[in-house]
């Protein structure tokens, strides 16, 4: 039995195991660039989070999604086991940023897959046609009223510039205000509220997007760390080699 633990802590500690789980990963997702656009299930993927739509489709198309998953989840242990491995074995090392640097690179990874788990399971995303005065539930306890749209257009008809006034409201009363503009979206309580189509004629009304990341803010996180590990290596290994 103690063998048997030994044999796979070493696995999870060796860097070959990094390697293999990364040729298995760009295996799976070949197979999934030929298996998506021959099933027209894959056309709805990202309009509900990712577990949802897995938990209802076939898994004659889906297994390379599952071992994929499984697979992230394997290198997500290796890769803290690897970590763990290297500040211990070099926790003498006077260069601490050399040391360091890499660890801050993975963690930016784990950081970024974190993001990419937490949008699978609680990513939202819907459209809707509203007027003026429409009422639009984004929550269970959080309604979305459109106060005022402006659209204003040229003698030829054509679009020259809008705005799209909301509110945000809980239980009737009203939680904030907000103006959406072309190029700048309304971001309250988690969500992304943007326009993405416009009609001035013959009456004012606008196609809202509502959608919620919740991965977004690990997702920055991790590849700021990403970049500021890479950015560090780099520099300290030229100096080095000066």
């Amino acid at each position: 039995m103690t063998t048997l633990l030994k044999r796979f802590t070493n696995i999870l500690f060796s860097l070959r195991t990094t390697l293999w789980l990364s040729g298995f990963m760009l295996a799976l997702m070949l197979a999934g660039a030929f298996i998506m656009p021959s099933q027209k299930e894959f056309e709805t993927i990202h309009s509900t989070p990712m577990f949802e739509w897995l938990k209802i489709q076939p898994i004659a198309i889906t297994w390379w999604l599952w071992s994929l998953i499984g697979v992230l989840t394997l290198l997500t242990v290796n890769t803290l086991f690897c970590s763990v491995e290297s500040i211990i074995k070099k926790r003498k090392v006077t260069r601490w940023p050399l040391l360091i640097s890499p660890q801050i690179i993975h963690i930016g990874f784990l950081f970024m897959l974190f993001a990419h788990l937490m949008s699978a399971i609680g990513s939202y995303q819907k459209f809707a046609v509203v007027q003026e005065g429409s009422m639009l539930r984004i929550s269970d306890n959080v309604v979305l009223k459109v106060k005022d749209i402006n659209i204003q257009s040229d003698y030829n008809g054509y679009i020259t510039d809008w705005k799209v006034g909301i509110e945000y409201l809980k239980e009737g009363k009203e939680l904030s205000a907000d103006t959406i503009l072309p190029n700048s979206p309304s971001l309250r309580t988690g969500f992304n509220i943007n326009v993405k189509d416009l009609q001035a004629y013959p009456y004012e009304a606008v196609l809202l997007q509502v959608s919620r990341e919740p991965g977004a803010v690990w997702a920055l996180a991790g590849s700021v760390l990403f970049m500021v590990g890479i950015i560090t290596l780099i520099a300290l290994k030229i100096r080095m080699e000066r």
